[in-house]
């Protein structure tokens, strides 16, 4: 990128112990420390908080040897599990081009509207090990491998478009202050714990994405209902080598969806593998996940005017300044043949783009280009990963790479070298028409370690986040945090938290510190003036993007012997209508009698299914089999925990003895659905589009009555 104005030489806070001001002093923010941090080599260290580049927006560099030991060192740290991104699950596919672009890259994916490309994705929790369960409150990543006829194209994204950190060199500290403690090993695949909030707290670039991380997309519904983003701003070049930015996107066509956190936490003891199975069962069933690859295209023009820095990755580009063009779809039709031989030995690498795409400065990409590769080695334990079938493109190959462990094919014939003089029968030769070309920037600037002033706002976008949320998404947010912050030991971490969340909004400041019980401690001291007045964008809540039907949900129905087989049977056509799904639970796994002497197999028995499994639930069962519900605890659980997590509910007149028992029959609201015969199923089926009753959670939750 050519400018070089934005805040070019200015050293400006960008979290840690201390941080240098426009006049390049020292100053210090947490207690000193007591020895130098040096390298593994025993060289002192001026600065840990960002890499070497040339000019403060520029690219970085590969002699500094303190980012290339340090990034190293945390590649390596795991084997054979990957560091971070443990647990994940991945399917076969395809991309299909809808909108040609070849007006602004030449990518071949991108040229011929119709044409589809295989694609393999894998979802993940960044956290966790790989025995953690699924619905932990953390990022999701987004990872398309899509196999061009120029090679593979890797989008390694997330369902959350920005990241906490500025610089690559602080992944290490991220990571290691959000993983289990040394000493003792846990917390596992949580952030609620004070080396997390420590770091947080000491690291301010951080508070867009913990805004993001504290809000419902944290804790998605299943991996269908998830958007992805590519992070990252990027360049298209064209055939002249043009170069455009762009962001991607991925929008599922399902809608957004998510949980709340105490369902969240009791998914995870009834179904540690609730995103899983989902993803599994809906391909599985012929129920195929689609997103549509949706994209923001802007110039150096915009680039210089946007209030932001497009390098910095703790920022978006709201879709109300630069729309999401729709060019693509992404199908996920095949689940795996074998889960390690693909999903656990897929290889993903930012820096893995075909000719017509290239990187922009963004100093997180610079080293995450960096780092992955170094990483493939260690954990697939030789340079020839790319041998393995699922990281081999799928495009005819040539190179004079050879040897190594496991390598299934070497060159062949005389020359192993280039140039040679062999002719035809010397190999492969390289072609500036077709071969990838980089964008020809012109950085200029001093070899230094700093970040430019536009990288200095740490709140703005936060503030612009949390006022684009609906009121009960505001107040999760504010729940999570009081949440995630009571399991903190140290009050002076929570209040540190605190002072950073009064920059983002007041109110919810003080929602967080009276749920701790705080004093509201005065503001932290911003590194630069914030942008007032920045717009609410609806593309960033997600009940705003909720859809309009209930398909490819579940009902989950609780029913016993002689239950209505009319009402039953309208219920299932309903749900199919919707092109969702449903799932009985009963008494026994053996299942149940209808009142028309129809045996119906159970999915699950009623103390297995729990409702926090479905997204909406009813209950059939004539006077007895209602009775026997009503002295059932994990019957009783059934509703309360559907009625507490602001769930349709749909139920037979003799079923009300069960809210009788459970103390629900005077809090009964529009939600929840008397079945008073099977012309009343298409009715309560066609409510449950709306997914959640919302206003009830004012009446179940201690916190809104506050």
């Amino acid at each position: 990128m050519a400018r070089q104005t934005k805040g070019a030489g200015k050293r400006v806070h960008t979290g840690g112990a201390d941080y240098r001001g426009a006049a390049g002093e020292l100053h210090q923010t947490a207690a000193g420390a007591t020895e130098t941090l040096t390298t593994a080599q025993g060289a002192p260290v001026a600065d840990n908080q960002n890499t070497l580049r040339h000019g403060a927006r520029g690219p970085a560099l590969m002699e500094d040897f303190h980012f290339r030991e340090k990034i190293f060192h945390f590649d390596h740290e795991r084997i054979p599990e990957r560091v971070v991104h443990a647990r994940g699950y991945g399917a076969h596919g395809y991309f299909e081009l809808t909108k040609s672009l070849s007006d602004v890259t030449r990518a071949d994916v991108f040229q011929r509207v119709g044409e589809r490309t295989p694609a393999f994705v894998r979802f993940s929790t960044v956290a966790g090990a790989k025995g953690s369960f699924d619905l932990a409150r953390d990022v999701r990543g987004f990872a398309v491998k899509i196999y061009t006829q120029e090679g593979n194209w890797d989008l390694v994204g997330n369902n959350i478009p920005v990241f906490f950190i500025q610089d690559a060199i602080k992944f290490p500290d991220l990571v290691h202050s959000v993983k289990p403690a040394p000493d003792r090993a846990f917390p596992q695949a949580q952030s609620a714990h004070d080396n997390f909030w420590d770091f947080i707290s000491l690291t301010p670039e951080s508070f867009h994405m913990i805004m993001w991380t504290m809000s419902d997309r944290a804790i998605p519904r299943s991996f269908r209902f998830m958007e992805g983003f590519g992070v990252h701003t990027f360049r298209f070049l064209d055939e002249d080598d043009r170069s455009t930015f762009v962001k991607f996107h991925w929008k599922p066509k399902l809608g957004l969806q998510s949980v709340v956190w105490n369902e969240a936490v009791k998914i995870n003891g009834a179904d540690p593998d609730f995103h899983r199975r989902d993803l599994w069962d809906a391909i599985s069933q012929g129920d195929f996940p689609e997103w549509e690859l949706g994209v923001q295209l802007f110039d150096e023009d915009f680039a210089e005017k946007f209030a932001f820095d497009v390098l910095d990755p703790t920022k978006i580009i709201p879709e109300e300044e630069v729309p999401v063009q729709i060019v693509g779809r992404l199908v996920l039709d095949r689940v795996v043949e074998n889960f390690f031989a693909e999903t656990e030995q897929v290889a993903f690498m930012t820096q893995n783009v075909p000719p017509g795409i290239d990187f922009s400065n963004d100093p997180l990409l610079q080293g995450r280009n960096f780092s992955y590769l170094d990483t493939q080695l260690k954990r697939l334990g030789s340079p020839n990963f790319t041998h393995i079938p699922i990281n081999a493109p799928k495009c005819p190959m040539a190179h004079f790479q050879q040897d190594g462990h496991m390598a299934m094919r070497n060159p062949r014939g005389r020359a192993n070298y280039e140039p040679n003089s062999w002719g035809a029968e010397g190999g492969p030769r390289e072609d500036p028409v077709r071969g990838f070309r980089s964008f020809a920037g012109s950085d200029e600037g001093p070899k230094v370690r700093l970040r430019p002033e536009s990288f200095a706002d740490h709140y703005s976008q936060a503030r612009q986040f949390y006022i684009s949320q609906t009121p009960i998404e505001q107040k999760h947010i504010g729940d999570a945090l009081v949440f995630e912050l009571s399991k903190c030991e140290r009050e002076d971490i929570r209040t540190r938290v605190v002072s950073h969340l009064i920059h983002i909004d007041r109110d919810l400041a003080k929602t967080v510190a009276d749920g701790l019980g705080l004093d509201m401690p005065k503001p932290a001291k911003p590194a630069a003036e914030g942008v007032d007045g920045l717009p609410a964008s609806d593309a960033l809540s997600i009940l705003k993007n909720s859809p309009d039907s209930f398909q490819g949900r579940k009902l989950g129905v609780l029913v016993t012997d002689g239950a209505d087989a009319g009402l039953f049977n309208a219920l299932v056509a309903a749900v199919e209508k919707e092109k969702a799904v449903y799932e009985v639970i009963a008494p026994k796994i053996g299942g149940v009698t209808l009142s028309d002497g129809t045996h119906v197999p159970a999915q699950q028995k009623i103390d297995g299914g729990p409702s926090v499994l479905y997204d909406a639930v009813a209950v059939v069962a004539p006077d007895d089999g209602a009775a026997l519900l009503a002295m059932d605890a994990a019957a009783k659980d059934f509703v309360t925990d559907a009625f507490a997590h602001c769930k349709f509910i749909g139920y037979s007149p003799e079923a009300a003895v069960l809210f009788d028992k459970t103390g629900l029959a005077e809090d009964l609201d529009e939600a929840c659905v008397e079945l008073k015969s099977k012309g009343d199923a298409a009715g309560f089926i066609a409510a449950c589009r709306a997914l959640r009753h919302w206003s009830r959670e004012a009446d179940v939750d201690l916190d809104a009555k506050a």
